[in-house]
């Protein structure tokens, strides 16, 4: 404990913090904690599910301390190791800290069931993890600087290298921000964008800006909480305004200056619009962190702007440079940066990459997780988890000079039992997993839809310096070779944009389905695509295609962006439409999936319908509707609704309504 409390101290003098892994048995590790919480003063925050100190956070909430600072933590991973929360949690350290990471017995760990395999395994019991565990116990391994404490052993301190003595910001710029800062304060209009990992004093530079502005500036950010530190160094220039407010009445917000703080974490088509409304905006992202990357965000947004002015942060404020922690973090997330300014020439080979027998993850699997990183700015440390070791996980590499240029990363969906999928349909089960086969029975015309098997791209990215060289094309044709007899078609769920869609019909997908609504997490309606590899792929695909076209004339008033869809407009209610309306009318199906089977029916029949009608046909707001028919609120209105069109079932053909019915509450009580 002596060389413990020396090595703490030397720590806070150099500005590093360090990782203590805990591996053993419970009690035995809980005892160890409290001897150390008594040796080492400090705030020792517990971030775990079943917390043993008075400081704690639920690993699920630990994104609400984003912007404290704490003086060293304990995290629990012995009965599951939530990544992204360790990522955060190590964020927040001050220097001088040590992140205590409590294990099971080292030897047991890989093949211990991990209780966040929950999250992200799409299978019904926690499984073991043992590719991540080997790749983290590697990176443990490998790093002189991570102290590792295993039961039945003694607690043994390595002779670290030395450091220079660190001294902690004073509140006035670092030399790389004052020159940023300068920059900015004579920067015409325009828009300009910094950069940084984390810890490296964006926010705090963007609030400098705010104090030394001549004129007014504004503060929008995804949360106002995330946003302490900028207000900090703002004072009381420090002016914040929700992105959708500021969106919702732009002409009351006027501002020589809009500051987006997170920028990357905000959809894309609303932060365009934000940016069209203001004559000088600063955005700054995280480069790379447990909240994704904004790698992706530099390549695609910002590369759309026509005037951008790019700033990078690089050194460290809150900590030293070459700090352990973050390295060892950065190991073992993948955090560290890959050099995309250069990519090999030459054609390229397609390769099936499988999870190997050895439980390191191959360099080829790593590359592919930068790959898809960099391409996708949403792509978090959970992803890694799940490539690594959820079943049905399936990828693709375009491969030159033993680089990895492109990557497609598949899921296999589908194969529900019968009965399974029809109460997917009616709205009475909603399984986990299978995005794409239980929306297809969910939202789509089959109730069986959900029994064929399925492969979805969950993710495909080409380097940026080999993009527009069709080998995205050319992966999506491998795997439609590959996957002949696995599947009866490959799936595509995105946000839609007329760009994205081009490049997927072009890969030969059919488009089936577009939401009704935009998505909060990108900003654009969610759309789903097949490409049909089997007869019941293509009658399934044929079938979903016919509905949209069929239903067009109704969905596109709700959808504010043109669809690639020809309408065949059809005023009379067929057999399809039927059983549709009786999975709304006596079971749980969403307004949304039965737009067109609803309007047809609301022809069909001439009853008042006053809540069908106004909602369907005129398209009035919920709140508006409970007002006028005195309704209590959305829950409500929706009883109404579906009670509405069961008496127009009725009136239209009450023996078939009864058949109907009948045949739907049997649906519930499948389990």
């Amino acid at each position: 404990m002596e060389q413990l409390r020396q090595a703490t101290a030397s720590m806070a003098n150099v500005g590093i913090r360090r990782m203590i892994v805990m591996a053993g048995e419970r009690a035995w590790s809980s005892q160890q904690v409290h001897a150390l919480t008594r040796q080492l003063p400090g705030d020792w925050l517990w971030v775990g599910a079943a917390p043993e100190l008075p400081l704690h956070c639920a690993t699920s909430a630990m994104r609400t301390l984003l912007g404290r600072e704490f003086l060293h933590a304990v995290f629990d991973a012995r009965d599951g190791l939530d990544a992204e929360a360790l990522a955060a949690l190590a964020g927040t350290l001050k220097a001088g800290s040590w992140l205590v990471v409590l294990a099971p017995s080292w030897d047991d760990w890989l093949m211990q069931p991990d209780c966040d395999s929950n999250r992200w395994s799409e299978q019904s019991e926690a499984i073991p993890t043992p590719h991540f565990i080997a790749h983290l116990q590697h990176c443990i391994r490998a790093d002189s600087e991570c102290v590792r404490w295993l039961q039945h052993q003694p607690l043994s301190i390595p002779v670290f290298t030395p450091r220079p003595l660190w001294h902690a910001a004073s509140g006035a710029p670092f030399d790389e921000q004052a020159a940023i800062l300068d920059a900015l304060l004579e920067m015409p209009a325009g828009v300009a964008v910094v950069t940084a990992p984390r810890g490296r004093g964006k926010s705090a530079l963007a609030g400098m800006l705010l104090r030394q502005i001549a004129g007014k500036g504004l503060v929008t950010a995804p949360g106002k909480a995330a946003t302490d530190v900028l207000a900090g160094h703002a004072g009381e220039h420090f002016n914040f305004v929700a992105p959708d407010a500021l969106l919702a009445n732009t002409d009351a917000y006027q501002a020589d200056w809009l500051i987006v703080d997170e920028a990357a974490a905000i959809p894309a088509p609303q932060l365009r619009r934000l940016i069209s409304h203001f004559p000088r905006v600063l955005l700054t992202t995280t480069v790379q962190g447990y909240e994704g990357t904004g790698r992706g965000f530099v390549l695609k947004f910002c590369a759309s702007l026509e005037t951008l002015t790019r700033y990078t942060l690089s050194t460290p404020i809150r900590w030293a440079v070459n700090d352990p922690l973050e390295k060892l973090i950065d190991a073992i997330l993948l955090f560290d940066e890959p050099d995309i300014s250069t990519a090999a020439s030459g054609t390229v080979s397609l390769q099936t990459i499988e999870r190997s027998n050895e439980l390191q993850p191959s360099a080829q699997l790593q590359q592919m997780y930068r790959l898809l990183s960099g391409a996708h700015y949403r792509t978090t440390p959970l992803d890694w988890r799940r490539m690594l070791d959820a079943p049905g996980q399936h990828f693709i590499a375009a491969i030159s000079k033993e680089e990895t240029l492109g990557a497609t990363w598949l899921v296999e969906e589908g194969g529900l039992d019968e009965n399974l999928s029809q109460a997917v349909w009616a709205g009475f089960r909603r399984p986990r997993g299978n995005l794409v086969a239980q929306s297809l029975a969910a939202h789509g015309g089959s109730p069986l839809a959900a029994t064929l098997k399925g492969l979805r791209v969950s993710r495909i990215a080409v380097h940026p310096l080999r993009q527009r060289q069709q080998i995205g094309q050319q992966m999506i044709a491998y795997v439609k070779t590959q996957a002949q007899f696995a599947a009866d078609y490959l799936s595509v769920s995105f946000g839609f944009t007329d760009e994205l869609w081009r490049f997927w019909e072009s890969c030969g997908f059919v488009l089936v389905r577009v939401g009704s609504h935009r998505e909060a997490s990108s900003g654009c309606y969610a759309a789903m695509a097949l490409l049909p590899l089997t007869e019941r792929g293509k009658a399934l695909t044929r079938h979903e295609q016919q509905r949209l076209k069929r239903d067009i004339h109704w969905l596109q008033p709700w959808i504010d962006h043109p669809l690639p869809v020809i309408s065949c407009e059809e005023a009379t209610l067929n057999s399809d439409d039927w059983l549709e309306l009786a999975g709304f009318a006596f079971g749980h199906r969403p307004l949304e999936a039965c737009l067109g089977s609803l309007n047809r029916l609301l022809l069909a029949c001439d009853l008042p319908l006053n809540a069908l009608r106004g909602r369907v046909q005129q398209r009035l707001s919920v709140d508006v509707l409970c007002q006028q028919w005195r309704i209590s609120g959305r829950k409500a209105l929706l009883a109404v609704m579906r009670q509405e069109a069961q008496k127009a079932l009725e009136k239209c053909d009450e023996q078939q309504s009864i058949a109907l019915k009948n045949r739907l509450l049997q649906l519930q009580f499948f389990h």
